[in-house]
């Protein structure tokens, strides 16, 4: 197996970030407005004025959607959390495209015709 001094660094690189993360947390978080069902509220007014915003977490548990409303405290608190899950998976596609490049200069890999 040949690796290169410069393959080298960057995985080293990419388990530097990795070794620097943080918690994380899948799924996505995205603000919403309502409109409630009492006829008299200000949401049904012309123009409505609309009840929220309400941040609500959405992620998939066991092939299904899952959402839950987060208070302005958590989403202080678990937002960055979020950012962590998005920079992982992209480190991990860095380490899986500078793995595959390995495999594919091995002279030992079988070179399809």
């Amino acid at each position: 197996m040949q690796v290169s001094p410069r393959q080298l660094d960057e995985q080293a690189a990419i388990a530097k970030a990795l070794s620097e993360m943080g918690f994380v947390l899948p799924g996505s978080l995205t603000e919403r407005r309502f409109t409630c069902t009492h006829a008299g509220c200000h949401c049904h007014a012309d123009p409505p004025v609309l009840h929220g915003p309400y941040t609500q977490w959405s992620r998939k548990v066991g092939g299904k959607t899952t959402s839950c409303t987060l208070s302005p405290e958590q989403v202080a608190d678990y937002g960055p959390w979020f950012d962590n899950e998005r920079r992982l998976r992209s480190l991990v596609r860095q380490l899986e495209r500078l793995s595959l490049s390995i495999v594919e200069a091995d002279p030992r890999t079988p070179r399809r015709r």
